[in-house]
């Protein structure tokens, strides 16, 4: 039987944290749910406090020095904490739903697969979110891939090197890894980036360990929409969008340097990197930049990656 520990970071989710915490222990595949509470500035930690004199399988952290840390250094605290063999993540404000462990409990039973992702579909919890959320996302039902993959075909998929569309994103919510093969790798969050430390996190998963595909044409959990999702505030391509996309690429380039990987990975990853580093720059030294990366990687003047520096 699989034997999970869960972890949820916490940081001002009052409203929603008892329905996700309880999402989770229902689960006799659970044996922990981890609260790592981030300095929250409403109620939260006392909510934390409650459950986890409620529920044995709740227990609860903070930083040492109870501050505020951000999402990726609270959830490399869970990991740090976990004590089962396999570990979940699930966002304060979200929920998991009776199917998730299914896909799981028959895929993980082949020794080789370290990691299972499946769909997650989307609530509106306010109508301002619901509004944010489908002029961005076009009211998209599930956050899924578009087909089965597993082994390398699932980080080419996410570099969007394979020959059909995969899909470019799979949610933590969805994500069940074993730890060994997390502690084997040394993988844990960004703590530099405030936001896409997720996707950044899944890249890198991909490329070490041998994930696999389960549940993807329904969901296994769902994602609150509201009106303080991060994701939903920040407009495309404004100046703010393309800056935390460079950092986002930029994590990856250093990444791709650091753990040698095959040219044709760094290469992607570089054409985007780069792509968001001109988009960043003004004048002269922008357009000089294009004229001398398109003399150096003439593919970096194909539109997937152009529209970020023409703007």
């Amino acid at each position: 039987m699989l034997d999970v520990s869960v972890i949820i970071p916490v940081y001002n989710a009052g409203p929603f944290l008892e329905k996700a915490v309880r999402s989770a222990i229902q689960f006799e595949e659970v044996r922990e749910v981890i609260l790592v509470e981030d300095k929250s500035t409403d109620h939260s930690l006392e909510i934390c406090r409650k459950l986890a004199l409620e529920y044995h399988k709740v227990v609860l952290y903070q930083h040492p020095d109870k501050e505020n840390h951000g999402a990726g250094a609270t959830r490399n605290l869970g990991i740090e904490k976990a004590t089962g063999n396999f570990i979940t993540f699930l966002d304060a404000d979200d929920y998991y739903l009776p199917n998730r462990f299914d896909a799981e409990k028959e895929i993980f039973n082949d020794p080789k697969i370290e990691g299972v992702f499946g769909a997650i579909g989307i609530e509106y919890l306010t109508e301002k979110g619901k509004q944010e959320y489908q002029s961005k996302f076009k009211d998209a039902p599930l956050t899924t891939v578009n087909y089965h993959a597993e082994g390398e075909e699932v980080f080419r998929g996410l570099m969007s090197l394979t020959p059909k569309t995969f899909g470019t994103f799979f949610h933590l919510n969805a994500l069940t890894i074993r730890k060994s093969a997390v502690n084997k790798n040394n993988l844990r969050f960004n703590v530099n980036l405030r936001v896409h430390q997720d996707s950044d996190f899944n890249i890198k998963l991909a490329y070490h360990c041998y994930l696999k595909s389960g549940i993807i044409d329904q969901p296994v959990a769902v994602r609150g929409i509201h009106d303080d999702n991060r994701i939903t505030k920040i407009i495309q391509y404004s100046p703010q969008y393309n800056q935390r996309q460079y950092l986002y690429w930029k994590s990856l380039y250093d990444w791709a340097k650091a753990a040698h990987i095959p040219a044709e990975y760094k290469n992607r990853i570089y054409l985007s990197y780069t792509s968001f580093n001109l988009s960043l720059k003004k004048g002269l030294t922008k357009y000089c930049g294009i004229i001398w990366e398109a003399i150096k990687n003439p593919e970096i003047l194909k539109t997937k990656y152009r529209f970020n520096y023409y703007r």
